[in-house]
């Protein structure tokens, strides 16, 4: 059961290509959003779809394999685990952000 904590399947498009970034250190780091739909009738039969968005942090080689085969619209399954942090805006506004970090990335859809 170790292994179950704190641990994310999505399968989903890319609303964006992924940014890639060189940090100081030299690690890579990706950043791109993901969208996930569901779809189910309500009371009256009518279908009704809702979209998700989450934010997926890639890093090291899985930051690279992103950046360069990852495209906009592109459907891949992820498998991350949920990450929570807040940053404070220049204006002193307090804002909180919960991103996938991502451990493995498979790309379902053709490139394109």
């Amino acid at each position: 059961m170790q292994n179950l904590r704190n641990r994310v399947q999505l399968i989903g498009r890319l609303g964006q290509d992924p940014e890639v970034r060189v940090l100081a250190s030299g690690k890579k780091l990706a950043t791109f959003s993901v969208a996930t739909t569901d779809s189910y009738r309500n009371a009256s039969g009518d279908k009704v779809e809702e979209t998700q968005w989450h934010n997926v942090v890639a890093w090291g080689k899985v930051a690279e394999i992103a950046g360069e085969y990852l495209s906009k619209g592109q459907e891949v399954a992820l498998e991350g685990k949920l990450t929570h942090r807040s940053y404070e805006t220049s204006s002193g506004e307090k804002r909180y952000v919960t991103e996938v970090n991502l451990n493995e990335l498979l790309m379902i859809g053709a490139k394109k």
